[in-house]
């Protein structure tokens, strides 16, 4: 098999960045799955099931539109709209809680499924992550922020993370900044973009283009280095003493966050990062990103996006976390996954209503049993099994040991 250019293809390949999982980590992604789902319906959270594609005005609504370039575009050959596959199910979960449930106060809704994205988020990532988050909406205060992060920590805990780091950061710090020194959106814009580089250089340049105040400017710079332990909170409240309302109760709503969550996981580690603007169009609030040491991709991030449901007829405060399980499966597993040697019983093709008794009542029991086809000719073992049915001679099975076991 050729392509136009002449060049063989292997027809078994994936794309670049495209996974697949194999046993036994396909089995231990789907355990991991469930457990996560478990915890967060532990804690209130309904699991809804969004479909993979939507008409694009739908999941490309509102504060979307930064997920544009990561969505593949389709033509829905029933009615000729142009369809997206989901590259985030964030926003689907807005327009349910918004469109669909229609419910006054807190909505606390928990999701999983499979994403496609164009590219990867960043190097090492797969284009086609298995994500799972929670949402909450309808409540503005910092109260259902501390419950998100709560929530995604135990979630990295349940799945064998042992030491957890979440760097916390606030957009409206950057904003009031922003706004003070009396930036447009497109030189905001480019301001942004050398924060997220830690460019320092870069940040000084764009400022010598702008008719902005030493003041102004000394702030702006600052965020490029407020980074650290909870004495960077201080060290802002000091330098950012003159700024307005909006910084201020910004830093604020750090601290108390920081209280809350070193009151209910003391174990947790925290970093405050004030220069981090992850999503920065997206979110309104607070963001964080959880992170074990010695890997570099985030286990988890999120923060408060509100409004996000004005689009679909219903403006609320939302907050909420997503993780890529494929990815925390490569972190924990090491430490969290059992070697899967076999344990297994194999069971002898034999016409016998008993046998076929046996074999229904060990499956109840949980085990798992396995037929040995006519003609199969391999070791048990080879099918995951350690151990094999055996007949008494008198109508009855037992479970046995197979030899050298």
């Amino acid at each position: 098999m050729t392509d136009t250019g002449g060049v063989a293809r292997n027809p078994w390949l994936l794309p670049d960045a495209v996974e697949e999982l194999l046993p036994p980590a396909a089995a231990r992604l789907e355990r991991l799955r469930t457990q996560a789902l478990v915890t967060c319906e532990r804690w209130g959270y309904a699991l809804v099931m969004p479909p993979l594609i939507e008409y694009l005005e739908a999941l490309l609504s509102g504060v979307a539109h930064d997920l544009d370039l990561q969505t593949f575009k389709l033509t829905d050959q029933l009615s000729g709209r142009t369809m997206g596959v989901r590259a985030d199910i964030t926003p689907q979960a807005a327009r349910i809680d918004a469109h669909q449930m229609r419910r006054d106060g807190p909505v606390r809704l928990c999701y999983s499924g499979s994403v496609l994205r164009t590219r990867p988020d960043e190097p090492g990532a797969a284009r086609n992550p298995l994500q799972l988050g929670a949402e909450l909406y309808g409540h503005p205060g910092i109260e259902s922020d501390v419950e998100v992060i709560a929530l995604m920590a135990e979630v990295l805990y349940a799945a064998g993370v042992e030491t957890l780091h979440v760097d916390l950061g606030h957009v409206g710090i950057f904003r009031g900044l922003a706004a003070e020194a009396g930036l447009d959106s497109g030189d905001e814009a480019r301001l942004w973009d050398a924060l997220q580089r830690k460019a320092v250089a870069d940040l000084e340049a764009i400022l010598d283009t702008l008719a902005v105040g030493d003041p102004h400017r000394s702030r702006l710079l600052a965020l490029a280095w407020l980074s650290g332990g909870e004495d960077v909170l201080a060290e802002a409240e000091h330098r950012f003493a003159p700024a307005g309302e909006a910084v201020v109760n910004a830093l604020a709503d750090l601290r108390a966050i920081a209280a809350h969550l070193q009151g209910w996981l003391p174990q947790l580690v925290l970093h405050f990062d004030l220069g981090e603007l992850r999503g920065y169009r997206y979110h309104t609030g607070v963001v964080f990103a959880a992170y074990v040491p010695g890997a570099s991709q985030a286990l988890g991030r999120g923060g408060r996006y509100d409004d996000i449901g004005a689009v679909f007829g219903r403006r609320r405060p939302a907050t909420g976390f997503s993780t890529d399980l494929k990815t925390l499966l490569r972190v924990t597993a090491p430490a969290a996954a059992v070697d899967h040697a076999p344990t297994g019983i194999a069971a002898p093709w034999v016409d016998d209503a008993a046998l076929r008794r046996c074999i229904a009542e060990l499956r109840e029991r949980g085990e798992q049993v396995v037929w040995q086809l006519p003609g199969h000719g391999h070791h048990p073992q080879t099918v995951g099994c350690n151990r094999m049915l055996v007949s008494d001679g008198q109508g009855g099975w037992s479970v046995q040991p197979l030899e050298g076991e």
